[in-house]
């Protein structure tokens, strides 16, 4: 009957989905295009009435395998987007911008910006306006790939040197790729989101043509918009920027602050760090000290050298002038129960004095700042040192024998 007809064949594609599902999980391809190839097939015999429209998992599916199979090539991976592309007007520009990431990921340059310009010329009714956003993304792939070319010609010309623009030829098609670029990038960044590329790229055309002013609006609007996703690239953006004009240090303290609020554990921490440390003002000094002490609150910063010296020099600084010490004590009372094993315990010190010695001089400090000189980090730490007769650990020892007591009014 009919309805059992339906019934079997609704059953039988949800099972070829599932081994289609269970071959791509295990990273059995072959066996994927396989079942993926009856897939398709049993919806060609689909003798119910009811239309099936070629489904979206088709191209996803279909795309993965041929990414990943050993015998699949570009010709077949290019005859099948192109046969996806005529499956369905709704995802006619998402398919052109897979085509596109796969011939660029391959090397093939020329042929993804010939899709792209392919792309952009489509035209489809209705579609084309619903579509609006994503041909402003063809547009703007379009223009990262005139951002090449422009770069590429950029650099032919500086290696001539200050004859290096007597080739009108060459400068005037690399003006040409800057205004095609220029165009299409500064149209996608209007539009709220995350355009991390298509900024930088934006910004080193303004900025090569010394239009540094726009430059200088298109990054702060990046970052600044409230209407655009937080995003802490938009504020390393604008701090670099910022350090290439050579900006005040408040200028890059505020730009900085505002990363360290978003993502305390960036890289870019150590420098904020450090031009706090420089001020002369007691509160940045104490935001300095909050700044590296949160930084090394994240796994990745275990092993830092640079940032355990900041924080070591600063500590030290303190305990010598015995001033600020509550600074410490209220950064070390959310620490001190989970740093310890964290940061200070023996196998740590074992292996930062096999590894790098001057991470672990750094660290035996803070340690015996915080715990005392009966810490196991530094008493392992300062006994090797001493061992191996290295001045810096003895006078490291002796220091914490004068400053011993410290670590009870830090402590509490």
């Amino acid at each position: 009957s009919s309805n059992e007809h339906k019934s079997n064949f609704k059953k039988s594609k949800e099972a070829c989905l599932s081994y289609i599902q269970d071959a791509l999980l295990q990273k059995q391809w072959k066996r994927a295009a396989e079942f993926l190839s009856c897939y398709v097939e049993s919806l060609e015999k689909d003798y119910s009435r009811e239309h099936i429209g070629p489904s979206e998992m088709i191209w996803r599916i279909g795309t993965e395998i041929l990414w990943h199979h050993s015998q699949s090539n570009m010709k077949e991976f290019n005859c099948f987007m192109e046969q996806m592309k005529t499956l369905g007007v709704k995802r006619y520009l998402k398919v052109c911008l897979e085509h596109v990431f796969h011939l660029l990921c391959n090397g093939q340059i020329d042929e993804a910006y010939q899709n792209l310009s392919l792309a952009e010329s489509w035209r489809f009714g209705e579609q084309t306006a619903i579509q609006d956003k994503e041909m402003k993304l063809i547009q703007a792939y379009r223009g990262l790939l005139d951002y090449y070319s422009w770069s590429k010609q950029k650099s032919i010309l500086l290696e001539h040197g200050e004859d290096g623009f007597s080739d009108l030829a060459v400068e005037r098609e690399m003006h040409g790729y800057f205004r095609k670029a220029a165009v299409a990038l500064k149209e996608i960044i209007k539009i709220p989101g995350v355009w991390d590329i298509f900024v930088k790229c934006y910004v080193d055309l303004l900025e090569f043509y010394g239009d540094h002013n726009e430059a200088r609006q298109v990054l702060n609007e990046y970052a600044y918009n409230s209407k655009f996703p937080a995003n802490p690239n938009a504020h390393v953006y604008l701090y670099q920027f910022l350090k290439r004009q050579g900006e005040s240090k408040k200028s890059l303290v505020s730009a900085l602050k505002i990363l360290h609020d978003i993502v305390p554990s960036h890289e870019l921490m150590i420098d904020f760090n450090t031009m706090l440390q420089k001020s002369k003002k007691r509160k940045k000094r104490r935001l300095g000290l909050e700044v590296i002490f949160a930084a090394l609150d994240y796994a990745g910063w275990k092993e830092n050298a640079k940032a355990w010296g900041c924080l070591a020099r600063q500590v030290k600084q303190i305990v010598i002038s015995e001033k600020h010490l509550d600074w410490i004590k209220q950064e070390w009372s959310s620490r001190k129960d989970w740093w310890p094993a964290f940061h200070f315990s023996r196998y740590l010190a074992k292996r930062n004095w096999q590894e790098n010695k001057s991470l672990s001089y750094e660290k035996a400090l803070v340690a015996g700042i915080l715990l005392g000189k009966g810490c196991k980090y530094f008493k392992y730490v300062s006994h090797q040192g001493c061992k191996a007769q290295l001045k810096r650990f003895r006078m490291l020892k002796k220091f914490m024998n004068r400053h011993n007591l410290v670590y009870l009014r830090i402590s509490g």
